[in-house]
């Protein structure tokens, strides 16, 4: 395994409650594990994340739910709706529903169908799947609104 050039650790409450979230329900794979430490290293068609109890060590303030406020991590998969599926499934809410929404990018539009979810502990991670790229038309109406401040 070669590891990402960044790779988020998240801080958690129930290191097992998290890891049953992302290997049961989201389809993570273990990449290994310190269970003396509750700490577990996960992939997903190429993305990475660390998960570790919280434990005092890296804490900056006070932790308080939702963690992770102001942040957001977009995970790419080739297949977004089978991720809701297995949500709905588990009859784990969704903070925000799949939609195909497209960004502009110069004189680009890109594609992707997107959804938003939180983990036990609050984090923010939106799945997107790759639609694809469109020319721009001369009007900039088909734009989703979080792209005006993209370049």
């Amino acid at each position: 395994m070669k590891f990402n050039k960044l790779v988020p650790e998240l801080s958690v409450s129930d290191i097992d409650k998290s890891i049953g979230f992302y290997t049961k329900i989201l389809g993570f794979k273990t990449e290994y594990r310190r269970e003396e430490s509750k700490f577990i290293f996960l992939s997903l068609q190429g993305s990475q994340i660390m998960l570790e109890e919280i434990n005092g060590h890296w804490e900056t303030g006070k932790l308080e739910y939702p963690l992770g406020r102001g942040i957001n991590f977009q995970i790419e998969v080739d297949d977004v709706n089978k991720i809701v599926e297995s949500l709905k499934k588990h009859n784990y809410p969704m903070k925000i529903m799949p939609s195909d929404n497209w960004y502009r990018k110069g004189k680009k539009l890109l594609g992707c169908r997107e959804f938003l979810v939180m983990d036990p502990d609050g984090y923010l991670l939106r799945f997107s799947q790759n639609l694809g790229t469109r020319t721009l038309a001369g009007s900039s109406k088909t734009e989703h609104p979080a792209s005006k401040n993209q370049s």
